[in-house]
């Protein structure tokens, strides 16, 4: 399949694998998958792969679409016999689990990061059994290492992430980072004078380290207020309300809309994050994006993604967490940190990172 230099021949069937969108509200992967694969279809003919009915509101109008078995299934295993029927010549899956039995076709499997290689607790939304088979994968590399040297390349959400893949020889096949970004949907406020709000967005899993932004409370005045916005169960919720100071206000959302979540940005003194270990950090830089200040812990993947553009603290610190808080009540820091942050984030474009999975997966329907 020639090409002239410069120009893109789509391959003549690419699936994108829709599954892991969530029509409740987006985790991480449902992000990826939505704003990733609405790019690539303004790109180039593209098939999604879906299980629910609902996951075709979330994708451009008019594009094609076949219903699969849910990513879960016992089906899962066999996949790519499902496949085979359709005669994709390129299949995209944002996840790594996607069975490549008898497979005719190339795969791009995903491994968005190795979080749970240092923190194997599975997410708790997940069937009982699969969050055995999920703790049972992550107590060992080698199978990660089978599972990845099935398919024909590996994506990968960042420059931090490829290196740990790489240093702990997860796969042989080639690498491609498909970077994460904000969403184009997010609307840039004006400059104005912020509150005393500090907004924290995502999951309470042990590895957020969410209890740190609760402690940092003690050492900032009573005015300010902590704003958790993501759903939480009763049981992590009371273990995190029993950190609360004294006289200090703690607000746990359960859950936002998008809007009410870009509410709560345009008046927020700034976006905290203190997780020990991230693929990305997507809230960093749509934070970034929308004109609010960001400080977060210092780790290998925040200083990559947030760039000049954040104020950094030890993670387990959460004093000096709480003064970099009052660093941000100077109208010049505050300045500085918002401009270089908007910088930072215009590197992060969905755009960009559909051209890039295009490219690889047109490479790989070129070798066939």
């Amino acid at each position: 399949m020639a090409r002239a230099r410069g120009t893109r021949v789509a391959p003549v069937k690419f699936f994108f694998d829709a599954r892991y969108i969530r029509t409740d509200f987006h985790d991480g992967v449902s992000r990826y998958s939505t704003e990733l694969g609405r790019a690539v279809a303004a790109q180039a003919p593209v098939t999604f792969l879906i299980s629910d009915p609902g996951q075709r509101d979330l994708l451009p109008a008019g594009v094609e679409t076949i219903m699969l078995h849910g990513p879960t299934s016992a089906l899962e295993p066999v996949t790519a016999l499902r496949l085979n029927r359709h005669r994709p010549d390129v299949v995209f899956t944002p996840l790594q689990t996607m069975g490549a039995l008898g497979r005719r076709f190339k795969l791009i499997l995903t491994l968005q990061d190795i979080i749970y290689y240092r923190d194997p607790t599975p997410p708790t939304n997940l069937p009982p059994h699969i969050r055995l088979g999920w703790w049972l994968f992550h107590q060992a590399y080698w199978p990660q290492r089978l599972v990845l040297d099935r398919a024909d390349a590996v994506a990968t959400v960042s420059e931090t992430s490829r290196s740990y893949i790489e240093r702990y020889r997860l796969t042989r096949r080639p690498i491609t980072v498909v970077s994460n970004a904000p969403s184009p949907l997010i609307n840039i406020p004006e400059a104005g004078e912020s509150g005393r709000e500090l907004v924290y967005v995502g999951s309470f899993m042990p590895y957020k380290n969410t209890g740190t932004l609760i402690k940092a409370m003690a050492h900032l005045s009573p005015d300010y207020t902590l704003h958790l916005v993501s759903p939480i169960s009763a049981g992590r919720e009371a273990e995190l309300s029993a950190l609360i100071p004294a006289e200090r206000t703690v607000i746990f959302h359960r859950g936002v809309t998008e809007a009410g979540y870009l509410e709560l940005l345009t008046r927020a003194h700034a976006l905290l994050t203190a997780s020990k270990v991230e693929g990305f950090g997507l809230p960093i830089v749509e934070a970034q994006r929308a004109g609010v200040p960001v400080i977060c812990s210092e780790t290998d993947i925040f200083t990559e993604v947030a760039g000049p553009g954040a104020l950094f603290f030890p993670p387990e610190d959460a004093e000096a967490l709480a003064g970099q808080v009052r660093t941000l009540e100077d109208e010049t820091v505050r300045q500085r940190i918002v401009e270089t942050g908007r910088a930072n984030a215009a590197r992060f474009s969905w755009d960009r990172s559909a051209a890039v999975l295009l490219d690889l997966a047109q490479r790989l329907a070129d070798s066939r």
